[in-house]
């Protein structure tokens, strides 16, 4: 946005005239005219008495176009693994005043979401870091376990804790309202299933039926027959999925992911592969991911050290992306795998 543009802009939402900024700043309403039709700029002597007035830096004065700080915002969130907190407080100023502005309110919401939760994550990963160095000192230490175990995101027994039911409650409250959200009825079996309540989870599945046609609602009515302890059932409706829709890689991770879960590693990676094998680019690189897990498992450690190298070529042939967090949190699991591989 060049800097006119973005004077209109905070002075609307400020909500004063042209001749009141102009009052302030001891110039002509002609001259904030032109500033903020691009014909002239303001004197650089200004750029304080400017920032002073909206209550912004004099950087905010200058930022780009709302598209491109908005992509640089993102681009921040997938290539800086540390954000700083003034950063991450700029960019929460902007997304708001965006929102506020009624700017892709949607994305500007889950921007700030991720914003959050990414941010979350290195926390997490700090307090894992002073968990372990705990252990060391005590190896016994009640409070240090939990304190791993709940920056790991591990299992906790408590079933107070570990119960989704405020999620489950928020979901079918949206979904009353939005019924025809297949992505809504997905993630609520999900959380129904893994707290045990299938009765539930059957009705959301009829309504999942009735909003989606593809191989989703046969791979959800496979889940809730593996989950409720009907696996063979589940696989007789998984083999019909897979013969109907045979060139989805979507079907190939997902079995590869209940064969994960069943400890049939090597059938998991051959799902896996296949999964990455007969995308379309640009592909995604969760099939690469999920086979260095499985192969991680079972300390081959050479053929999951492979399939990291698998995902950095996708993300160089089919994102151009060869730097950034995207990129350095690829190599340090390699640097990890080689390390287990030697010891």
């Amino acid at each position: 946005m060049e800097i006119g543009s973005k004077i209109r802009s905070l002075r609307q939402r400020k909500g004063v005239t042209q001749e009141t900024l102009a009052g302030a700043l001891g110039v002509s309403a002609q001259a904030v005219s032109k500033w903020e039709t691009g014909q002239t700029a303001p004197d650089i002597q200004l750029l304080p008495e400017l920032a002073v007035f909206f209550g912004v830096t004099i950087d905010e004065l200058f930022s780009l176009a709302d598209d491109k700080e908005y992509d640089r915002i993102q681009n921040m969130l997938w290539d800086e693994r540390d954000i700083r907190q003034e950063e991450a407080e700029r960019a929460e100023r902007w997304l708001t005043g965006k929102i506020r502005e009624g700017y892709r309110e949607a994305d500007c919401w889950e921007l700030l979401a991720n914003l959050y939760n990414l941010r979350a994550d290195r926390f997490r990963e700090k307090a894992a870091e002073f968990a372990q160095a705990a252990l060391k000192a005590a190896p016994d230490h009640r409070g240090a376990y939990a304190e791993l175990n709940t920056a790991m995101g591990g299992y906790v027994p408590d079933w107070y804790v570990r119960n989704h039911h405020r999620l489950i409650d928020l979901l079918k409250a949206h979904l009353s309202e939005h019924p025809e959200s297949w992505r809504g009825w997905m993630w609520l079996m999900d959380n129904l299933m893994a707290d045990y309540r299938f009765d539930e989870a059957r009705e959301a599945l009829k309504m999942l039926a009735r909003a989606d046609d593809t191989r989703r609602t046969p791979l959800y009515a496979g889940y809730l027959e593996w989950y409720s302890g009907n696996r063979e059932k589940a696989w007789e409706i998984w083999r019909a999925m897979e013969r109907r829709f045979a060139d989805d890689w979507m079907v190939s991770l997902s079995l590869g992911d209940v064969k994960a879960m069943e400890g049939s590693y090597d059938e998991a990676a051959a799902y896996f592969r296949r999964a990455v094998e007969i995308q379309q680019r640009p592909r995604f690189t969760d099939g690469c991911i999920s086979l260095a897990h499985v192969r991680e498992l079972q300390h081959r450690y050479a053929e999951a050290i492979e399939a990291l190298a698998w995902q950095l070529r996708i993300t160089d042939e089919d994102y151009d992306c060869r730097s950034g967090e995207t990129v350095d949190q690829i190599h340090r699991e390699i640097r990890r795998l080689q390390a287990l591989a030697e010891g």
